[in-house]
Order: C-alpha cells, then sequence, then structure tokens
C-alpha cells in the first residue's frame, strides 16, 4: 500500500543517512588523521553504529509481516551476525575496539549499506538508475568475503 511504500522509504532514508555519517566522518577523519584514526574509529562512531545496526532489526520485522518482499533467510543472518560482532564481540570487549580490522570492517558494512539504501529509496519511488541497480547487486560479491575476512 501507498502507507507502507511511505513509511519503507522513511526507514531506507534514516538508515542511508546514518550509514551516510558514519562513512563521511570514517572518510574525513582518515583524510585529516591518517592511520591515527584507524585506532579509535569505534570510539567516533560506534553509538550511531549500534544505532543504525539496531534500527536493522526492523528488516526482518518488515519481511515476517509482508511489507518487505526480500528473502528472510539472507537478510536474518546478515543482521544477526552483524548484531553478534558489533554487540557481543566489538562492543563488549575494550581490547577489540581499537583494533584496525574494527575500521576494515565498518567501512566495508557501510559502503555496503550506502549503496543499498539509496538504491532502496529510489526503487521504491519506482526509480531504477542503472548504474547503482549494477552496483547493488554487484558490489557485494567482492565486500562480502572481505568482511568475512575481516571477521
Amino acid at each position: 500500500s501507498f502507507t507502507m511504500n511511505i513509511y519503507l522509504f522513511v526507514y531506507d532514508l534514516m538508515q542511508f543517512c546514518g550509514h551516510s555519517w558514519i562513512f563521511t566522518n570514517m572518510v574525513i577523519r582518515f583524510m585529516t588523521f591518517g592511520k591515527d584514526s584507524l585506532a579509535d574509529t569505534f570510539y567516533s562512531i560506534g553509538l550511531v553504529m549500534r544505532l543504525c545496526q539496531l534500527l536493522s532489526v526492523l528488516e526482518i520485522l518488515h519481511i515476517l509481516i509482508g511489507i518487505d518482499k526480500s528473502r528472510l533467510l539472507p537478510r536474518l543472518l546478515q543482521i544477526t551476525e552483524r548484531i553478534i560482532v558489533l554487540f557481543v564481540v566489538i562492543n563488549s570487549q575494550e581490547e577489540v575496539q581499537g583494533k584496525y580490522v574494527v575500521c576494515v570492517l565498518f567501512f566495508l558494512w557501510n559502503l555496503l549499506d550506502v549503496v543499498r539504501y539509496t538504491y532502496n529509496m529510489l526503487a521504491r519511488m519506482g526509480i531504477y538508475y542503472l548504474p547503482l541497480t549494477w552496483l547493488n547487486f554487484s558490489l557485494c560479491i567482492p565486500l562480502y568475503p572481505l568482511s568475512v575476512l575481516a571477521k
């Protein structure tokens, strides 16, 4: 329905804004401070990252109640894996928070999510920009294995 489409658009917009802020912040910090920015990535953007990942749990609900036609198992696995890595491994262990791999992992996750939520927002309005569509479905091919290696 039209109302659900607007709701999903607003959801995708909120996620896009959060992940864009994280991604932009990481890039600017790296360009400004260089390698020194990698060690305190979690301290700089961890709160927004945790909020975005908690909000992503709604995607499972969207699929279960039928307002999103995505496949449940891939989304469930991705969201569960991110929640476990972020909250159980990174957030709960201070010695892990300063590792460079946290920055790499956050960079990969946010790059994928900025593209995905941009694609979703446009698709909900009936706009299919071919390069973005290609990027949305192709970027995951190299980046998912890289994020698995980073974990």
